[in-house]
């Protein structure tokens, strides 16, 4: 099944191929188009990370467990 970071990961390069395509066939030049498009694709990527991020049932395990006393 396609999770979320799969959709992610095909998204990068669609956004950064794609957006640079559209916005070139549209008129603007070259130099415009691919950091327009590569700002596109660094939002995907920091929302993937900072919005939405990645963690696994055994970090929120981790942390509900209190921390161990060295004494």
């Amino acid at each position: 099944m396609t999770g979320y970071y799969d959709i992610v990961l095909g998204l990068i390069p669609v956004a950064l191929l794609g957006i640079t395509a559209a916005l070139t066939l549209v008129g603007l030049s070259m130099t415009t188009a691919i950091p327009i498009g590569a700002f596109v694709a660094m939002g995907i990527i920091g929302h993937a990370m900072f919005v939405n991020t990645p963690a696994d049932a055994s970090d929120e395990a981790r942390s509900a467990r209190p921390p161990l006393n060295a004494d």
